[in-house]
């Protein structure tokens, strides 16, 4: 089976190691890169609590040796998760992937009247959490670390080969990398080639996009 995965390589490097050990074939289609951001500071000891909505959130804030690692990490998924305990975060907790499901795994484990909670995000998101906590009247502060920009530099003969030898599945993980692929499809007029492969999308609002 050939399978095409979309996000940064140090990403998805697991898993094409792990399809190909299956004895898939594996393409390797980037559709975004990330540019890290300056942000304000700001005093760290306030905040009882941390909110990661990606894994690149982690990856970028360079003031992690700054937070107090036993406060309560709230991570959108099992990848940030898993990356934020690499650094040393000790009290995390997981929703599945979805920001709702962190909203109401928030509600339920911070307390309003508790210290602030920071967010550490990129610049685009598809659900305000921000708003959303603060209309249930958390104390809440954002900061904005990333951005992602859409991939447009590839390969010919990558492109080649991959017209000769349409995927079978493609996995995509975000709205911006859907709108990414749509746009790739559209530049290199490929629309019609794509009807018998598997699109994989982490929800219903990524997959409307395509």
């Amino acid at each position: 089976m050939h399978i095409l995965l979309t996000r940064p390589l140090e990403d998805c490097s697991e898993m094409i190691l792990k399809f190909k050990s299956l004895g898939h074939q594996v393409s390797h289609l980037p559709l975004l890169t990330i540019e890290k951001m300056n942000y304000e500071e700001v005093n760290f000891f306030d905040y009882g609590g941390v909110i990661f909505t990606s894994a690149n959130a982690v990856k970028f804030f360079d003031n992690i040796s700054k937070l107090n690692k036993k406060i309560k990490c709230f991570c959108v998924g099992d990848i940030t998760e898993k990356k934020a305990r690499s650094v040393g975060f000790q009290n995390t907790i997981a929703a599945e992937g979805n920001v709702l499901n962190l909203k109401e795994l928030i509600l339920q484990n911070h307390e309003t009247k508790d210290k602030p909670l920071l967010y550490i995000s990129g610049e685009k998101i598809s659900v305000n959490l921000e708003q959303q906590l603060l209309k249930e009247g958390y104390n809440i502060k954002r900061i904005i670390i990333y951005r992602m920009n859409h991939n447009e530099k590839f390969d010919k003969n990558f492109i080649n080969e991959l017209r000769l030898n349409i995927p079978d599945i493609v996995y995509v993980y975000s709205q911006n990398s859907a709108s990414s692929l749509l746009n790739f499809i559209k530049i290199y007029q490929m629309e019609n080639v794509w009807m018998n492969t598997n699109l994989m999308c982490i929800g219903e609002k990524t997959s409307s996009i395509l």
